[in-house]
C-alpha cells in the first residue's frame, strides 16, 4: 500500500456570524466524517480558507480535529506559505500538534520566479527541515503557478517527499506525475469533475472537497475503478458532476459552506472578503442536493 493512498476530504473552518471559529461545529463535524469510510482528512487546505487564518486559530484548528480523527486515520495538515522558513515553521508547528503528514502547496506571489528549480530547492528545504512526510501539493487555480513534472520527479527522490495532490483537470500532466515518479510515491486528485478519469490515469484516490459532501460515494467510485467496474464507476462519476462543479470552479468555498448546512453539518459564513452565495446558488445546491436523495428528511 502506498503511504497516504486513499479519499480524504479538505475539511472547511467553520466560522460563526461573528468571524470566530466555530469550535463545537468542527468537532461535530470531524465526527461525522470519521464515522464514513474515508482515509482520512486534511485540515487547512484551499477549503479550510487556510490562507485566511492567523496562525493561532489554524494551530487550534489543528489541535481540534486531531482530538476527534482516531489514530490509524490519517491526518493530513496544509502547511504552505509563501517564504520556505515560514512553511517550515507550520510544519514543525503541525507535527507538534499530531500531523501524520504535511500538504504543502506551491508559493506563488513571485510568480515569474517560480520555476522548476525554485520549487525543487523549496521543497528539498522544506523535507529536511520536516519531522512527518511531506506531500506537494499543486494548486495552479488559487496560486497562478504549475509544478512543472520534471521538479516532482526530482522531488519524488527525496525519503521524506511521499505524494503530490494535483488539484487541476490536466489528465496529461496527472499522467506524466504518475509515470515519471517511483511506484511508491502517491498521487492524489483534487478535482472532483475529472475524478474518475484522474483515477483511470493512475492516480492512487483523490483530496476532494465533494468527499466533504458524499464521502462514502468518493470511496465507492475509487473502488470501482480498482475493481475495473468502469462502467459503473462513470455513471457515478457523471451523477456527482452537477454539484463537483457547484462547489468547485463555479462557485468554490462559499457553495461547499452552504452545501453543508443544507446537510446538517456546520458550515456557517467564509471568511471575510469571502461571501455567502447568491441566494439563487443555494438554490441550486438544494435543487443537486434532491436530486441525489441528499437532503436530510424534515419532520
Amino acid at each position: 500500500m502506498k503511504p497516504f493512498a486513499g479519499v480524504y476530504t479538505p475539511i472547511v473552518t467553520p466560522f460563526r456570524d461573528d468571524d470566530t471559529v466555530d469550535e463545537a461545529g468542527l468537532r461535530g463535524n470531524v465526527r461525522r466524517w470519521m464515522a464514513s469510510t474515508l482515509t482520512g482528512l486534511v485540515v487547512l487546505g484551499s477549503n479550510g480558507e487556510a490562507a485566511q487564518l492567523d496562525d493561532d486559530e489554524a494551530d487550534r484548528v489543528v489541535a481540534i480535529a486531531r482530538a476527534e480523527v482516531p489514530n490509524g486515520r490519517p491526518f493530513l495538515v496544509g502547511t504552505g506559505r509563501e517564504s520556505t522558513r515560514a512553511t517550515i515553521a507550520a510544519t514543525r508547528r503541525a507535527a507538534r500538534e499530531g500531523a501524520d503528514a504535511a500538504l504543502v502547496r506551491t508559493p506563488g506571489f513571485f510568480k515569474s520566479q517560480m520555476t522548476g528549480e525554485v520549487f525543487t530547492r523549496h521543497y528539498t528545504a522544506v523535507a529536511d527541515a520536516s519531522p512527518v512526510p511531506v506531500l506537494l501539493y499543486n494548486v495552479t487555480m488559487f496560486t497562478g503557478v504549475n509544478l512543472p513534472v520534471d521538479a516532482v520527479a526530482a522531488l519524488a527522490a527525496h525519503p521524506n517527499i511521499v505524494g503530490l495532490k494535483e488539484s487541476g483537470s490536466d489528465l496529461a500532466q496527472i499522467a506524466d506525475y504518475v509515470a515519471r515518479t517511483p511506484d511508491d510515491f502517491t498521487v492524489l486528485a483534487g478535482s472532483a469533475t475529472t475524478y474518475f478519469h484522474a483515477l483511470c490515469a493512475g492516480c492512487d484516490g483523490g483530496i476532494l472537497a465533494l468527499a466533504s459532501l458524499f464521502p462514502d460515494d468518493c470511496v465507492r467510485l475509487q473502488a470501482l475503478v480498482r475493481a475495473n467496474q468502469i462502467d459503473a464507476a462513470r455513471a457515478l462519476q457523471r451523477r456527482l458532476t452537477p454539484i463537483a462543479r457547484t462547489i468547485g470552479t463555479a462557485h468554490g468555498v462559499p457553495a461547499l459552506k452552504a452545501a453543508l448546512d443544507l446537510l446538517g453539518y456546520a458550515g456557517g459564513p467564509p471568511r471575510p472578503p469571502l461571501q455567502r452565495p447568491p441566494a439563487a446558488v443555494v438554490d441550486t445546491l438544494r435543487s443537486q442536493l434532491e436530486a441525489l436523495d441528499a437532503l436530510p428528511l424534515v419532520h
